[in-house]
């Protein structure tokens, strides 16, 4: 039997607050779970993760959301269709990422001219 996984999926919760998001996004998670089962695929809560966007700052900062009994990791930061989302929501991520590669590009760029010189 093959298995396949799923890829790419997104779930957003808007709450007022964090017990609030965690509660729902649990309640849909045990909900969003029998999906695969019923089209013989499995979400892999390894490669799965959470992260929480607020400007909060006296509000807690850790969520627990659970996928197959296990607690999903808490990241930072994510990367969604080649756009870096951070949990502050300012895309400062995003934006610094094309700006090394450029930097970089430029770097090998000038060392290969200087080589054919």
């Amino acid at each position: 039997m093959a298995t396949a996984y799923t890829d790419d999926l997104l779930i957003a919760v808007k709450a007022v607050t964090i017990a609030e998001v965690e509660n729902f996004t649990n309640i849909e998670m045990t909900k969003i779970k029998r999906w695969p089962k019923e089209n013989k695929l499995q979400f892999n809560d390894k490669q799965s993760h959470v992260i929480l966007i607020s400007r909060r700052r006296k509000e807690r900062k850790s969520i627990d959301i659970y996928l197959n009994n296990s607690r999903l990791e808490q990241v930072d930061k994510i990367k969604y269709l080649g756009i870096i989302i951070d949990s502050k929501f300012t895309f400062n991520e995003h934006i610094k990422f094309p700006v090394l590669m450029t930097r970089e590009l430029m770097r090998i760029l000038l060392n290969i001219c200087n080589q054919i010189k």
